[in-house]
């Protein structure tokens, strides 16, 4: 049986099961020099996002008992996945369990900019009434544009088609069986997109995606929402944009810098933040434990 370290935290009842199961599990946040000195001693590991498995630490472990690196969740960019493959470790994730949640994450962040939900609960805190100042929008009738169309951009489009909005959508290739939402340039959604929603990985070597140029194409008004990696959108373009009213509003859950210490952007009155929440809901840290389990029992 394995000896399994938990790095950033796990439902309690895929651990429970995984120990049922006649694994060792040991849970406990390590930084850089630990993991460097301690992960050998284990044949798995698995992380969520604040945990980062770079080539410094693939390189101190290589060759020693860690056979698996399992992420409790969608994105892989805080691991060196290539390299450690190449080191002869294998690499998971569970990209089915938190779709949905990031998915409901994206339209509540969408409310909440179109009728100024995220700085009304602050001013009325503070004894304000601003009912004129809050004179919102509808989301029926409006476009948006997603950057990317994998399995959570898929599910926001369904949940946004049924508000009545128009989806367009832009990936490497057109997705077969969606016909109800148009494949277009990336040009093209960023000139003709009432909100935009990104759903990409961050690529370091291709930087943010939303920049001062794409910005500046965007109609005056737009509203952006990022809940999916820190990075592709560039911070201080953003807080431009926003500020010369180009963007009308900005959601933003995840951040270059986590936490994030961008102190212009979360003070920014028209910005929604929440703190790398997409995947934080009871459903899906169950079903990512019922599929870390999956892959635990597939590899061994």
């Amino acid at each position: 049986m394995a000896k399994i370290l938990v790095a950033d935290g796990m439902d309690r009842n895929a651990a429970k099961e995984l120990t049922n199961m006649g694994h060792e599990l040991v849970i406990e946040h390590l930084d850089v020099p630990e993991l460097k000195k301690e992960l050998g001693d284990y044949d798995v590991i698995i992380v969520r996002s604040a945990t980062k498995i770079r080539k410094e630490v693939i390189d101190a472990v290589a060759g020693s008992n860690l056979k698996l690196i399992i992420r409790a969740g969608v994105g892989l960019d805080n691991i060196d996945v290539s390299y450690a493959r190449e080191k002869g470790i294998a690499v998971e994730n569970t990209p089915k369990a938190s779709s949905a949640s990031v998915a409901e994450l994206t339209i509540a962040h969408m409310f909440s900019l179109a009728r100024f939900l995220y700085i009304s609960n602050v001013t009325m805190r503070d004894g304000m009434w601003y009912k004129k100042a809050y004179k919102g929008i509808e989301l029926s009738g409006k476009t948006l544009g997603l950057i990317g169309f994998g399995r959570i951009a898929v599910e926001v489009a369904k949940r946004a088609s049924v508000l009545g909005m128009k989806v367009i959508y832009t990936d490497i290739i057109a997705k077969d069986g969606y016909d109800e939402f148009s494949c277009v340039s990336k040009e093209e959604l960023i000139k003709t997109s009432d909100f935009i929603s990104l759903h990409i990985p961050f690529i370091k070597e291709v930087g943010p995606v939303l920049s001062e140029n794409e910005f500046n194409m965007m109609k005056d008004g737009v509203y952006i929402v990022n809940c999916a990696r820190g990075g592709v959108v560039d911070e201080e373009a953003l807080i431009k944009a926003l500020d010369y009213g180009k963007v009308a509003g900005a959601a933003i859950d995840v951040f270059e810098e986590e936490p994030t210490k961008n102190k212009k952007l979360f003070t920014h009155e028209k910005v929604s933040l929440t703190p790398h929440i997409g995947a934080s809901t009871k459903e899906a840290q169950a079903r990512i434990g019922l599929e870390i389990i999956d892959k635990v029992k597939e590899y061994f």
